[in-house]
């Protein structure tokens, strides 16, 4: 393979497609690629979810692609696949310390895809957490607000669960790839 200042194609490539940071973002740069994706998936999150509260009835599908998507409106005191049914308040705890937690380590992130990931995946844990702490029946067991519903009996879900469950999929496939989470691609 030609080389590249050094380095071969693949790893002039590598380094392109995946831009590496100072060891410590920059305040303006952990705005940009950590929590401005945040806020805006948040604020979406929460404006999907109470557009459902306004236009959808508790038990009743309309359908959006016939039966391949549905929306549903549903009350979850529990977490993901109903999982602690009844326990909203050990979630609200859970969320509380992944969110704190998220933020605290954000500091540490060394690469924009791996910022933007993290700020998915915060606005998914922060989305609900919003509802549990600010839906009925009250602080701390706030219901979660769900609404998409698909097939083959799978529970009823929301937009804060998508950015939870896809970032924790990418960021397994990508530590499966070999990749350290948050640090930058080590040349080989």
């Amino acid at each position: 393979m030609p080389k590249t200042l050094g380095r071969t194609r693949k790893q002039a490539l590598a380094t392109a497609t995946e831009v590496s940071l100072p060891k410590q973002l920059g305040l303006r740069v952990l705005l940009s690629f950590f929590f401005l994706p945040a806020v805006v998936l948040i604020f979406l999150d929460q404006l999907f979810k109470n557009l459902a509260l306004t236009y959808l009835v508790p038990g009743t599908s309309v359908e959006v692609f016939g039966e391949i998507l549905r929306l549903t409106l549903a009350y979850n005191n529990a977490a993901a696949f109903s999982i602690g049914f009844g326990q909203t308040w050990i979630f609200t705890i859970i969320s509380s310390i992944a969110a704190l937690a998220l933020i605290w380590l954000s500091r540490k992130i060394e690469t924009r895809s791996w910022a933007i990931m993290a700020g998915i995946l915060l606005a998914g844990i922060v989305g609900n957490l919003i509802d549990r702490l600010t839906r009925e029946p009250g602080f701390p067991n706030g219901h979660v607000i769900d609404y998409l519903q698909i097939p083959f009996n799978f529970p009823i879900f929301n937009f804060a669960d998508i950015c939870i469950v896809s970032m924790a999929i990418l960021g397994a496939l990508r530590v499966i790839r070999g990749e350290d989470i948050g640090k930058a691609a080590k040349p080989k």
